[in-house]
């Protein structure tokens, strides 16, 4: 019941400062297996003033996403991403499912000022206090999404066409003999981390600026685009 997660999980059920009740962050969870370890993590970045979408990987176990789905249905501020993707790794399925997650949170009433996405194998260093106060201090009004232009070793990930393909019933992505166009709007594809903190501004951006939806479109076919995708759109002038 719900009574006994907030309980025996010790949830924490209200803000525990002024400073973090007045700054609400984002999280896009992706998730697909080891249900106790999503606990886990739930609980150490649960806040009740944040909100959080989860993406269940369309190809997990039914019982792991009614079991996730339980969980979620105790709590106002967390939601199952409203659109799902058979995530395959390095794949263009896993960029998507961030975007499907951001669309949700957009359109949320929950006034949030920065997007953190995780896997469900992450787990927090830092309070909650703390990664606001190190946003505020460093980066306050913009994206950290770290990386270089793309190093001459990474280059084969966008010039040719990668494909979806399934061995033994395990998907996964591989290059094709086809040479990819260059880049629309003659952008600089610079390389880094999937992982980010965006600003609610930037996540908007990306939703509709006709740059950000081309290089979307163009990377369908890269391999693993989540890491070129965000840090590419982030070094845009302005």
């Amino acid at each position: 019941s719900c009574s006994t997660v907030l309980k025996t999980l010790h949830f924490i059920t209200r803000p525990l400062s002024d400073e973090e009740g007045n700054f609400s962050l984002a999280y896009i969870i992706t998730i697909h297996k080891e249900l106790e370890m999503f606990v886990r993590l739930l609980r150490a970045i649960y806040m009740p003033q944040n909100i959080y979408c989860i993406h269940i990987d369309e190809k997990s176990p039914r019982d792991y996403k009614t079991a996730v789905q339980n969980i979620v249905n105790c709590f106002k501020n967390i939601f199952i991403s409203s659109k799902r993707e058979h995530v395959v790794y390095a794949g263009f399925s896993r960029l998507q499912a961030d975007i499907n997650c951001m669309r949700d949170l957009v359109n949320s009433k929950v006034q949030w000022n920065y997007v953190i996405n995780l896997c469900g194998q992450d787990y927090p260093l830092k309070t909650n206090k703390e990664i606001i106060q190190y946003i505020k201090s460093k980066w306050n009004g913009k994206n950290i999404t770290p990386g270089i232009v793309q190093p001459l070793h990474m280059k084969h990930r966008t010039e040719v066409s990668y494909r979806e393909y399934i061995h033994s019933g395990v998907p996964y992505v591989y290059p094709a003999k086809i040479r990819k166009a260059q880049p629309p709007y003659n952008l600089t594809i610079y390389f880094g981390s999937a992982y980010y903190i965006l600003t609610k501004g930037f996540v908007e951006f990306t939703l509709s600026d006709a740059r950000a939806k081309a290089l979307l479109e163009w990377s369908r076919d890269t391999y693993s685009p989540d890491e070129h995708y965000w840090v590419t759109l982030n070094r845009l002038p302005g």
